[in-house]
């Protein structure tokens, strides 16, 4: 891809128009559904930015967990999702932008949202993800920890990079290879928990 090219609400419309979802799994990414089976509290409120498909909602809302909140920027997304989750009063879909966002919650999900985009937001990413999040909330789900041949999407990146953007916000929990990684990613993604300080 062009680096030069505007990774912007139209150019992520267009790939679900187009069904170009090469990062989609089609089910609930395995570091995630070995995270949310341990979590004991179906109250959370729970984000999921960057949704996607929102298998990890789905499964959410098939273990009862009663607040979550996906968010998009893809209006041809959020409409089928909205279709989708029509019925169910537990989930918020929202059409917009994670930077802009405003709202309260105590865990936030990351799957392929940090590494869709642009490198230059990192910082604005953290900072974002630090407003969001309540005391002592948690940010916990997979990262890459290599770098691509190719310009991104995705965007890769490194566990020293990681530890130098998060530390001063957050206390690392767990920061580590991910042992249960989709197998098309075994290998290259780190596991984190991260607590806001």
């Amino acid at each position: 891809m062009n680096k030069d090219r505007n990774l912007d609400q139209n150019f992520w419309n267009e790939r679900y128009l187009l069904n170009e979802t090469g990062w989609d799994l089609g089910q609930i990414s395995p570091p995630l559904k070995a995270y949310i089976d341990q979590l004991s509290d179906k109250n959370l409120r729970v984000l999921i930015p960057g949704c996607g498909n929102s298998y990890e909602a789905e499964y959410l809302l098939e273990h009862g967990f009663t607040d979550i909140t996906v968010i998009d920027i893809a209006p041809a997304l959020v409409d089928r999702l909205k279709s989708k989750f029509r019925a169910n009063q537990n989930i918020k879909i929202i059409l917009g932008d994670f930077f802009t966002h405003k709202a309260e919650y105590d865990l936030v999900l990351e799957q392929t949202f940090f590494c869709a985009l642009n490198p230059e937001l990192r910082k604005s990413y953290v900072e974002a993800m630090s407003g969001l999040l309540a005391r002592d909330g948690k940010l916990a789900g997979v990262l890459f920890n290599r770098e691509f041949e190719t310009q991104g999407p995705p965007f890769g990146g490194t566990d020293t990079e990681y530890l130098a953007l998060f530390g001063d916000g957050f206390k690392f929990k767990i920061f580590e290879p991910c042992y249960n990684s989709f197998s098309k990613r075994a290998d290259s993604e780190l596991f984190i928990i991260l607590e806001k300080k």
